[in-house]
């Protein structure tokens, strides 16, 4: 036999006699003491671990958070610049369209300030024309009423009579059919009536022999061509034809025709 095994099958044995009983026990001892230390630095690896694991999950989700609030964030900021921008093209435009209209305002009140001024110019001058109508209308009014003074009053009379029952309604208002003894007053009667109206001459008393109603006799006639021309050989009353001119307008009717006729007091 080979003697280092048998010393080496023996040492053992030696060794485990010469320690004995005590020795085994202190040993299993140290290696349940061992075991249990091994245990808790296990748990408290697994736990550190866990730990870890956590704070990284939390920092994970946080991180996500925070890059998802920074997204929104900025997606909500380029919003906001791109709405900015929009209203600045906006304010631009309008400005734009404003400044526009304003020049065309302008324009506008500058052509309307001139059109005022020279409507102003011309209401000056016809103020100024109607003013001097005014004065000669004036000047005329009294020109006209003091020839009416000296050529007498006159009057018609409203409703249509024959030459007799005309002169009659004169008389009844104190006055009596018109005599015309001049040019000035045939014109003066004939601008004052616009229809045919009988006159205060007549030759009713004695045929072709025209007497006014004063019983004066005609000295100057202001007849229309081819009057008196005592038409059926019963016209025997003086009319004035207002539709001819204002001179010779004169014409013989039948008396017993119904016209208006002028009054003088």
């Amino acid at each position: 036999m080979d003697l280092n095994r048998i010393y080496e099958n023996v040492e053992p044995r030696d060794i485990r006699n010469k320690t004995g009983p005590q020795t085994q026990s202190h040993g299993q001892d140290e290696e349940k003491d061992l075991k249990r230390r091994g245990s808790r630095c296990l748990v408290l690896i697994t736990v550190s671990l866990g730990l870890i694991c956590v704070l990284l999950l939390v920092f994970i989700i946080l991180q996500h958070i925070t890059i998802t609030a920074e997204r929104d964030l900025m997606k909500g900021y380029e919003s906001t610049v791109e709405e900015f921008n929009q209203t600045i093209n906006s304010l631009q435009d309008n400005y734009t369209d404003l400044s526009q209209k304003k020049l065309e305002l302008e324009t506008r009140v500058k052509d309307l300030t001139a059109e005022k001024d020279q409507l102003q110019r011309r209401f000056d001058s016809l103020h100024q024309k109607n003013l001097e109508l005014e004065s000669k209308v004036t000047s005329l009014s009294a020109e006209r009423k003091k020839e009416a003074s000296k050529l007498g009053c006159l009057f018609m009379s409203n409703e249509l009579k024959n030459w007799s029952d005309s002169r009659q309604y004169c008389r009844d208002h104190g006055a009596d059919l018109v005599i015309i003894n001049s040019e000035e007053k045939q014109r003066f009667v004939s601008s004052f009536t616009t229809e045919r109206v009988w006159i205060g001459l007549s030759d009713i008393k004695q045929e072709g022999i025209m007497k006014w109603v004063d019983n004066s006799a005609l000295k100057q006639g202001f007849w229309l061509e081819g009057e008196p021309n005592d038409g059926d050989g019963n016209e025997d009353c003086v009319e004035i034809n207002f539709k001819r001119e204002a001179l010779n307008s004169w014409n013989d009717r039948s008396c017993s025709d119904k016209i208006k006729g002028i009054c003088e007091k």
